[in-house]
């Protein structure tokens, strides 16, 4: 086991007592949230039998009907598509998009440029790859301004008769900006509604689920998207995605996962049903012990003269916490001593490469039971300036405490601290 500095150690004894309030209001959502869970999972009489495999079409696969009522339910939401076969949440959020949209609508993402495995989904006029684009539908986007605040007066001049859907992205990405709260998210549905009463007001909802007591289709939204393993999963669900919202948009995006007629009435769960239940059931409560994890690193980096965002006293809304470093070997330093203290694959030590749907090199930390797993502890970054490190995850606060400290110990070994 490894001995950390000294010095380490009793920041970390600091840190712990200067936290102590932000974990206890923590827990309080993590109530709220499994509570809200439970209540769900009760409301809809869910049994053992429930959590029985299909195969083949899987027509009236009642396990698999009442997962998407509950999901439904826990989300505020008319209806919701929740399957194993989504590949990733980026596959899972182009399903949605393709769904709603037709050859000659336009999206607006009015929360900046959005993640960046999603630009090939936007893709470019033409470019044979059958992205949005290569379909004649339109794109735009707005900045956001310099305080990280949607750009009102962009917005109204952008929004048009093609105007579609309205796309915002809950989480920072790769961004240095705050993510956008429920409160923000509410007010920017009620702001586009008001210049176009009919668009379809889509989130990208990665990162950000039971991080508040609300979630975005309790608030208005209209369409959702997010992956399994990530927040909802709970760290159990092996792979795939949900969709939610309004009814009649949610069957659309089931059309084009399976096709059109037949939507979400087929689709062999395949012995994963346990898992995503399951998973659902845990998720409150784990997304609650990384989102701590994510205060202590706050804390713990900023004390070591680091700047971070959101600060350890700042709310949070989704799990990601962003570290900008001076250079490129601390940014290094830091991912390479997260995957130190992974239990799986800690021997491997991450060096930057081109990674597919990536405009630069990147590092990734990721030691985990489900590849690519987000809510497990995991840290990325592109290697670009200025050199910010976005750390995820964790699911027991112990473990993200243990990456903090090894990273940290990485940084002071190679004398960066």
């Amino acid at each position: 086991m490894v001995s950390f500095d000294s010095e380490i150690i009793e920041l970390q004894r600091q840190v712990e007592r200067q936290i102590e309030g932000q974990l206890q209001q923590i827990d309080r959502i993590t109530d709220h949230n499994q509570w809200k869970v439970i209540n769900a999972f009760q409301r809809r009489k869910v049994s053992d039998f429930h959590f029985a495999g299909s195969t083949g079409y899987a027509y009236n696969d009642r396990g698999r009907e009442v997962l998407d009522e509950v999901y439904a339910d826990v989300f505020g939401a008319e209806a919701a598509l929740v399957r194993p076969h989504f590949a990733s949440g980026t596959h899972t959020i182009a399903t949605a998009l393709f769904g709603v949209l037709r050859p000659g609508d336009e999206l607006l993402y009015i929360t900046g440029k959005p993640y960046d495995t999603l630009h090939k989904v936007i893709g470019k006029p033409g470019d044979g790859t059958g992205s949005l684009r290569d379909f004649g539908i339109g794109y735009q986007e707005t900045a956001l301004l310099e305080d990280g605040g949607v750009d009102w007066v962009a917005v109204e001049k952008s929004i048009n008769a093609a105007t579609k859907v309205i796309g915002i992205q809950r989480s920072r990405g790769y961004d240095w900006r705050s993510s956008f709260c429920i409160e923000e998210i509410a007010d920017m549905v009620t702001r586009v509604k008001a210049i176009k009463e009919d668009v379809i007001v889509f989130v990208d909802n990665c990162y950000g689920e039971f991080t508040e007591e609300c979630e975005p289709t309790e608030i208005g939204v209209d369409l959702m998207a997010g992956s399994l393993i990530k927040n909802p999963g709970g760290g159990l669900a092996e792979t795939g995605g949900y969709i939610c919202g309004k009814e009649k948009y949610v069957q659309l995006a089931a059309y084009r996962l399976t096709a059109p007629g037949i939507g979400g009435e087929v689709g062999a769960m395949l012995g994963t049903t346990r898992g995503i239940y399951q998973g659902l059931y845990m998720a409150p409560t784990i997304v609650g012990q990384a989102i701590k994890g994510s205060t202590f690193a706050a804390a713990m980096f900023a004390a070591s003269g680091f700047v971070t965002k959101p600060a350890w006293n700042e709310m949070r809304t989704d799990l990601i916490q962003a570290v900008q470093f001076s250079s490129a070997e601390h940014l290094i330093a830091f991912v390479q001593g997260i995957q130190r203290a992974a239990a799986v694959d800690s021997h491997v030590v991450p060096e930057p490469w081109d990674m597919p749907g990536y405009e630069h090199p990147v590092i990734m930390a990721a030691g985990t039971f489900i590849q690519g797993g987000s809510l497990e502890l995991s840290a990325d970054a592109p290697i670009r300036e200025p050199y910010i490190g976005y750390m995820q995850g964790g699911l027991t606060y112990s473990h993200v405490k243990y990456g903090v400290l090894m990273a940290l110990q990485t940084m002071k070994e190679r004398k960066l601290l």
